[in-house]
């Protein structure tokens, strides 16, 4: 049982000033949840000797099979301190009582979606650090992602203990070691601050310009140049130092930390020195000078062989310890120093063998890791009230970017949400309504229906024991009474009791509760929420523009304090609390807005996910009668899990999305055991590909797959005719710049954005819906929904103009396509307008009209194509959506494998009719044929993309992991081995300093990538662990329709081409897998005799 109850847990939330939501972010295996085992320790909830064997946050059994944390669990402790009282207060000493929210996240690249979620409702965080293995790529990673969510971090220095066991550093080696890895911390903070920087500079420059203000741009106002002064300032806050007290020193696994302070105040003493200067020397370049009793710098040593402070005062004694204590194990000088620290040991435990054991004990009790870190936490972080102010301007107004000040004019609910106000006390409804309630539900988790509060069992007392006797007996005279009312009273209750309707009722309420409920991880930040409560449940695409569009009305029916594998019962919980929810059935898919006031609050957004899904599986049912079971387990799954997406296929299929192999095993296990309970066929994982095209090498390059329409082909251009030979259409294609397709594939949230601004989501919206159902809309309107109007942002418009022209007057032009007017001459984007594609009007007379960018800034550029009178006009009238679908359809499914195209631009050079459809005058014939007409014409150029496409040199672009791997001299070959064997390609080759370990980094094709990491564990003896990170797209520099033409190449090779083709096997399989024509060779009798006649 824990030594502090859940309603003093309760009552401490009432003081938020008092209050610390912190969580613990690193790398793998770099020893958070052991550092959670030892907090947890101080507040009772498991013993101090069972602190990093039991890993209590990890309650799932397969993170304690595999020894790492795959979803985030939180816990409140409790933490008290005694502090002197001030000149107001009577009594000498004051003990402060804190309540301390502790949320442990995973460090494995698959599960950074968990990270993201304890990010959001924390104001602090703990940033572990191995002392061996230094930074790593999720120590980045999680540094990121507490830059971006304005979490204020602490640095751990964790398993210290191996520096003197596995590398055996001196004192003087280890610090030089440390020292290292904090520059390599603090030059990520920089690289974070610096970005920051220019980029809020860009956006004042170019706001400055939009407003056309010369003198704003050429002289910076008084705000800036404090800013400019103070940079230096605001820069050395960000970093970590020992003496700011930010950075902790600990072994989690020998439970003990501490910090500069600790030492400070303990040698403050000793040298008859103030502590606030020892604070500031114990580390860093200073030296203590022995006969004078002052503190040098290194310049002013002179040649002496004097060691640093933290070495002399810090390291060495701790050095001295574990030398006596594991190496030596000499009892009379362990006992001497028992005796000078102080420390209460038995004897049996200085008797014992188990020198490890001997360490905990007496670190534990010299330098308490609990009491070390959780002061940290007290002093460094901020607490809700303090938070509040600085993280949720950014939150609540994502365009506002002002530094550590509010933004103008904050409405009411504003100011309550950044001062976290609450209303603790049961008052008036007109108090209620005064602080409106504001939460966040980050996160939803579920747990079995039996570890509710309510349905837990309990013991009960002696009253209650015979209470439920009298109830018994009661009954019993109740039965004997009927019985003898006759037995057709009798027949009746038994035909009632063997009613089939009503026993299958029953079995469905008994299945019912056997289901898992949903908890919501929410954070409060005004307000106070109670059970019984209305609130509005406002989803991610809330807009308080339009208050009747994704919200929900619901009423709180239970709260929670979360308290790791248990949970806690609550009547209410104030602003700054992090909490439970129940009850919130199908309202909330991942994340959600709670409010009282949903006119005035927006909503709070979706998370920032490190990683997206990548890896896909189709998954179905064992028994087909079991299909809503298995509806029901991917839509509990899907709110279960932030990273998983459920997609439902044109074809009926279920696919399930996940972050990598790990996570995706995870999903399955859950689906199989939790959430479906059925057996199911899981299909071989699924990898998507991306297509594109370069300049062919010889210009008269074959083209495969023919359409209806009838084509030919002059040069670069493709002229395809409609079946009837009323319309022609001439196109080319050609491949995007790098620079250009990087651009726009980085700006593509931006443009997503413009869209929507200028009313032209409503468009996308069709599209996207019409495409899952495996439609398309023949009135031609879907590309004509993005003509927007003059709501659009000007400025965010302008600046990416602006860049997109940059981009194209970069790259090299050698045909002379991407002249000036280019940017003018953009129709549209695809796929789903705003992929990296260009589709591009030719110089025509009406091109102006259609162009895109100036669709979203409200010019037309004068006449539309029915207004203009010139030629060429009345042959695009009303065609102009059927070409955009055309072109959307065709970048969105290209012609090698049905996968979306990436960096190709389309010219539209001719669209023509033939003399007989010019003649027609009737304006009823004219508009029943273009409504026959707009199908073929989307056909048409979905055929002319395909064909000019083909028409260059395809490739195909394939998914690609990251890869890092640590790795010793011994094994370094092994790991190349197998990287190697999976296609993989070596970057770089790091050599850590003072270790014999190696940092190697490597690219990996996600479809190489399954089974890559047991393989490199079964081959290195489980020495290396990969982490692997997806990054993007790559192109595989193979034509998949490559043969040998060459009569060096036929030599070589042959007219078969034995040689695998990469390109082809991976298109091929592609094709295969969605039941597409594959040109194979099919052997008929192979082993039938055949006879020549003569």
């Amino acid at each position: 049982m824990p030594a502090i109850s859940p309603a003093q847990l309760a009552q401490l939330q009432q003081n938020a000033r008092n209050v610390r939501n912190i969580c613990i972010m690193a790398h793998v295996d770099h020893g958070k949840t052991t550092l959670s085992d030892s907090l947890l320790a101080s507040n009772g909830v498991i013993s101090s000797k069972l602190a990093g064997k039991v890993r209590y946050l990890d309650s799932r059994e397969d993170e304690q099979e595999r020894g790492i944390t795959m979803e985030s669990s939180a816990i409140s402790l409790y933490f008290k301190t005694l502090r002197k009282a001030t000149a107001e207060e009577t009594i000498p000493s004051l003990i402060d009582e804190y309540l301390v929210n502790l949320i442990d996240s995973p460090g494995h690249v698959d599960f950074s979606g968990e990270v993201s979620t304890a990010s959001r409702l924390c104001d602090g965080a703990l940033i572990l650090v191995d002392a061996v293995e230094g930074v790593c790529t999720q120590t980045h990673t999680v540094l990121r992602q507490a830059w971006q969510e304005r979490v204020k971090p602490i640095l751990v220095f964790n398993k210290i203990d191996r520096l003197i066991l596995e590398l055996r550093l001196s004192p003087m080696e280890a610090y030089h070691h440390l020292i290292r890895i904090l520059e390599q911390v603090n030059a990520v903070t920089g690289k974070l601050w610096a970005s920051d920087r220019i980029e809020e500079e860009t956006r004042r420059h170019e706001l400055a310009k939009a407003r056309g203000n010369e003198e704003e741009q050429g002289t910076p106002s008084p705000g800036l140049k404090n800013e400019i002064q103070n940079e230096d300032v605001e820069d050395e806050k960000l970093y970590f130092s020992p003496e700011y007290g930010n950075v902790i020193f600990a072994s989690a696994v020998d439970g003990w930390a501490f910090r500069i302070h600790q030492f400070a105040s303990l040698y403050a003493k000793k040298l008859g020195m103030k502590e606030a200067t020892l604070r500031k020397t114990l580390w860093g370049d200073y030296y203590l000078d022995p006969k004078t009793k002052r503190i040098l710098q290194h310049k002013q040593l002179k040649n002496r062989n004097l060691k640093p402070m933290f070495v002399q005062f810090v390291l060495e004694n701790i050095w001295s310890a574990y030398d006596t204590i594991v190496n030596s194990h000499d009892p009379i000088k362990i006992e001497k120093i028992v005796k000078a620290l102080g420390v209460k040991i038995l004897p049996r435990d200085l008797r014992s063998k188990d020198t490890r054991a001997l360490v905990t004990t007496i670190f534990s009790q010299w330098l308490p890791l609990s009491s070390s870190v959780l002061l940290a936490v007290i002093d460094v972080l901020p607490s809700p009230v303090e938070a509040q102010a600085l993280r949720m301007p950014f939150i609540l107004r994502p365009a506002f970017k002002g530094p550590g000040q509010w933004p103008p004019d904050p409405t009411p609910l504003e100011t309550s949400v950044y001062n976290c106000q609450s209303d603790p006390t049961q008052e008036s409804e007109d108090r209620k309504e005064a602080v409106p309630v504001v939460a966040y539900i980050s996160k939803m988790f579920s747990v079995p229906r039996d570890m509710l509060p309510q349905n837990r069992r309990r013991s009960i007392t002696a009253e209650e024991m015979r209470e439920r006797g009298r109830e018994i007996r009661q009954a019993r005279l109740a039965a004997s009474a009927a019985a003898a009312a006759g037995s057709a009273a009798l027949d009746r209750a038994d035909s009632s009791s063997l009613d089939p309707g009503q026993e299958l009722v029953k079995k469905e309420e008994e299945e019912e509760e056997e289901e898992e409920v949903l908890i919501g991880l929410s954070r409060i930040y005004s307000g106070t929420i109670r059970i019984g409560q209305q609130l509005q449940v406002l989803g991610p695409k809330y807009d308080p523009k339009t208050p009747h569009l994704h919200t929900h009305t619901i009423t709180i029916s239970s709260l929670y304090m979360v308290m790791g594998r248990e949970l806690a019962a609550l009547d209410a919980v104030p602003a700054g609390n992090i909490f439970g929810i129940g009850g919130l059935g199908s309202t909330v898919l991942k994340t959600a807005t709670l409010t009282s006031s949903p006119l005035d609050c927006p909503s709070l957004g979706t998370l920032r996910m490190v990683s997206s899904p990548i890896v896909r599986v189709a998954i179905e049912p064992a028994h087909p009668s079991q299909g809503p079971q298995l509806a029901r387990g991917l839509r509990l799954l899907s709110m279960a899990d932030a990273c998983v997406e459920v997609v439902m296929q044109e074809t009926g299929e279920q696919v399930l999305l996940t972050v990598g192999e790990i996570h995706l095993e995870r999903c399955l296990k859950d689906l199989r055991e939790r959430f479906a309970k059925i057996e199911i066929h899981v299909s071989p994982p699924i990898v998507p590909f991306r297509e594109t095209a370069v300049e062919p090498t010889e210009p008269d390059t074959p083209t495969f797959g023919e359409g209806e329409e009838a084509e030919t082909k002059t040069g670069r251009s493709v002229v395809v005719t409609g079946v009837q030979g009323r319309y022609t259409l001439r196109l080319s294609a050609y491949p995007l710049p790098p620079r250009v397709r990087k651009y726009l594939q980085s700006q593509s949230l931006i443009l997503k954005s413009i869209i929507s601004d200028s009313g032209a989501n409503r468009g996308l919206g069709r599209f996207e819906e019409e495409r899952k159902d495996g439609t398309v809309d023949s009135s031609g309107t879907l590309g004509a929904g993005i003509v927007g109007d003059e709501t659009a942002d000007k400025s965010t418009l302008k600046t990416f103009k602006d860049g997109l022209k940059r981009a194209f007057s970069k790259s090299p032009d050698p045909e002379g396509i991407w002249g000036k007017d280019v940017v003018e001459r953009i129709w549209s984007f695809g796929p789903k307008h705003i992929g990296p594609n260009l589709l591009l009007s030719s110089s025509l007379p009406t091109s102006t009209s259609r162009s895109f960018l100036s669709r979203m800034s409200g010019s037309s550029g004068g006449e539309t194509p029915r207004e203009n009178s010139k030629e060429g006009g009345r042959e695009l009238n009303g065609f102009d959506g059927s070409l955009l679908t055309g072109f959307q359809l065709a970048t969105y499914s290209g012609p090698l494998c049905a996968e979306p195209v990436v960096g190709m631009a389309y010219v539209v050079e001719d669209f023509s009719l033939t003399q007989a459809e010019k003649s027609k005058e009737s304006v009823e014939e004219e508009g029943s044929d273009l409504a026959s007409a707009t199908g073929q014409v989307i056909t048409m150029m979905r055929e002319a993309c395909k064909q000019a496409f083909l028409r260059l040199s395809p490739r195909l672009m394939l998914a690609m992991y990251t890869c890092d791997i640590q790795a010793t001299t011994e094994i370094l070959g092994k790991v190349y081995a197998v990287v190697g064997r999976r296609k993989g390609r070596i970057i770089s080759e790091e050599m850590d300093d003072g270790t014999s370990f190696f940092n190697i980094s490597a690219l990996l094709p996600v479809v190489e990538s399954f089974g890559f990491a047991d393989d490199i564990r079964k081959k290195t003896s489980g020495a290396a662990s990969p982490m692997l990170v997806f990054t993007g797209y790559q192109m595989l520099e193979e034509d998949p329709f490559w043969v040998p033409t060459t009569e060096e190449e036929l030599e070589d090779l042959g007219e078969k081409a034995d040689r695998e083709n990469l390109a082809k096997k991976n298109m091929d399989a592609v094709r295969r897998r969605k039941g597409m024509f594959v040109e194979n060779k099919i052997v008929e009798k192979a082993e039938k005799q055949r006879t020549l006649k003569k």
